[in-house]
């Protein structure tokens, strides 16, 4: 019998092979590996944030600075490489630097027992503020290394292709699974999320994994920033504004429980590729404005959060019956 925490997640796969099937009924170029191969090039940095934040969320809190890292990461970017800095030192320097910020919040976050609202809501104005210290215009990253990342090509059956970022965000998931399920630091997420005065009874290092999950989340949403940053050779102090919206919008697609404790990585991708679809669709209508994007994903996620409220009071029940 399957488990009960692959529910969700299954929940999200039916909900992506409706769409997926629905759309190519009527618009059967979305069959096609071409568009998929876009799907996965043009969302690879939210899917990459919304890995982050699965953390986040799977240990029962919540991150809102991850626009504001995108943003940053890809002014700082374009403003290092235009002075002169190697391409490469500058994309390390910019991955520890979401790294230690991470790391940061999540040491204020148990350090002063603040709501992780309330400090990745400060974490966001702070990094936003700097994006427009340090540049207030459009900065174009002009580099044979963005060049050479951005042609990179792997060909698919059927004319599509996979791009840089897709491949880089392919690698991010399948690294994180593994964190989340073959090591002890991803355990002691699932601990601190299902079941936190039992993980503090059994001695888990609560400011040490604290400190880890943010740094983890901070570091994914450099990685997004920096594939964004490439995607659009450019560093602009507006970009990735609401963006941590859309990458909370699809871990929860993606099955992650916003109570804590339940939910898989994998799901992330789901969930992207659901919001993915969604404008796809829409874009091929043709005959909709983009507001409908939006409303589309509203209701989606309203109908989600409405279906895991639903399974937690029937595990809950059933639990109680035992």
């Amino acid at each position: 019998m399957m488990r009960d925490r692959y529910l969700p997640l299954l929940a999200t796969i039916a909900v992506f092979a409706a769409l997926y099937i629905a759309g190519g009924m009527f618009y059967p170029r979305i069959f096609s590996s071409l568009v998929f191969g876009h799907l996965l090039a043009d969302n690879a940095f939210i899917i990459i944030a919304a890995i982050g934040v699965t953390f986040v969320i799977i240990s029962g809190g919540i991150d809102l600075s991850i626009g504001s890292m995108i943003g940053f990461v890809g002014v700082a970017m374009a403003s290092l490489i235009q002075a002169g800095w190697d391409p490469v030192l500058v994309l390390v320097l910019v991955l520890v630097f979401g790294l230690l910020y991470g790391a940061f919040q999540g040491f204020i976050i148990d350090f002063c027992d603040i709501q992780p609202f309330i400090a990745t809501l400060s974490g966001l104005f702070l990094l936003r503020g700097a994006c427009f210290m340090v540049n207030l215009n459009s900065t174009p990253i002009r580099s044979p290394f963005v060049s050479w990342f951005n042609n990179i090509y792997v060909d698919l059956p059927g004319g599509g292709f996979l791009t840089g970022g897709a491949l880089v965000m392919l690698f991010m998931l399948a690294l994180a699974i593994v964190i989340a399920h073959y090591t002890r630091f991803g355990t002691n997420v699932y601990a601190m999320g299902g079941d936190r005065p039992s993980a503090i009874l059994m001695g888990m290092p609560m400011r040490r994994t604290t400190v880890m999950i943010y740094a983890l989340a901070g570091f994914y949403s450099a990685v997004a920033g920096v594939i964004y940053a490439m995607n659009t050779s450019s560093g602009y102090p507006l970009a990735g504004n609401t963006l941590e919206l859309s990458a909370i919008a699809a871990s929860v697609l993606g099955g992650t429980m916003l109570t804590g404790g339940v939910g898989l990585v994998v799901g992330a991708l789901f969930g992207g590729m659901i919001l993915a679809l969604i404008s796809t669709i829409i874009i091929f209508n043709g005959s909709l404005n983009g507001a409908w994007i939006m409303i589309a994903t509203g209701f989606l996620l309203f109908a989600f959060i409405v279906i895991q409220r639903w399974i937690v009071s029937s595990f809950s029940s059933a639990a109680k019956a035992d």
